[in-house]
């Protein structure tokens, strides 16, 4: 827990923990007029063609991102906004709360390469799955934890590995992940896009989350 402080202290100094407040120590959003549009692949890569797709709510979009990154079999990674009820939404628009979605990854992995069981390992191993829209210094619904599935095989990996972990009696409290159908996936603005590396940060010092909900 000291680590994590003394990171949190690092990096606050640094303006980098403001992932809670709309725009603050952030960089100015690109001044091209209009919305984010809604996307499946922007990215350009070829292998897109044949890649799967997992999207996964952890907290702050900034180190869940980093972190699949760093996952074998993973091709690309790109962050957004999901399971909210308002159309085009602006960071700005979801840091009001007001709009319904989270701070959401978007992963294309090569089902060769990795399991769609390793993803979901990754997701919970990595953020605290036992707070309610909080995550670290995080607070609001765009934190929340959530899974979206596109597809009953997902749901079902999903589902099993949530339940699986409830029992085990290793976390201080219940699961309280949410897992609903993928929706409309917003693509956030492009100064989000691979934050810390674009920071020189390394993802594994990030303190947008505290811990993985386990006891100690």
């Amino acid at each position: 827990m000291t680590k994590w402080i003394l990171s949190a202290l690092v990096l606050a100094a640094l303006g980098l923990t403001a992932c809670s407040e709309a725009g603050a120590d952030a960089p100015a959003a690109p001044s091209v007029p209009g919305k984010p549009t809604p996307t499946t692949a922007p990215v350009t890569d070829q292998r897109l063609s044949t890649a799967a797709v997992a999207d996964f709510a952890a907290g702050c979009f900034w180190g869940s991102e980093g972190t699949f990154r760093k996952v074998p079999g993973v091709i690309a990674t790109e962050v957004g906004y999901e399971g909210g009820h308002t159309a085009n939404p602006t960071y700005e628009d979801v840091c009001t709360h007001t709009t319904g979605h989270a701070e959401t990854v978007r992963v294309y992995y090569d089902p060769a390469k990795v399991s769609y069981q390793k993803l979901v390992d990754t997701f919970f191993d990595n953020h605290d799955p036992t707070t309610v829209d909080r995550q670290g210094p995080d607070v609001g619904d765009s934190y929340r934890s959530v899974i979206f599935y596109h597809s009953p095989e997902q749901r079902q990996v999903a589902e099993a590995d949530k339940a699986r972990r409830d029992a085990s009696g290793q976390y201080v409290g219940p699961l309280v992940t949410q897992i609903v159908p993928a929706g409309t996936f917003y693509r956030a603005e492009e100064y989000h896009q691979d934050y810390f590396a674009k920071q020189g940060i390394d993802s594994s010092e990030h303190v947008c989350t505290m811990g993985n909900g386990k006891k100690t």
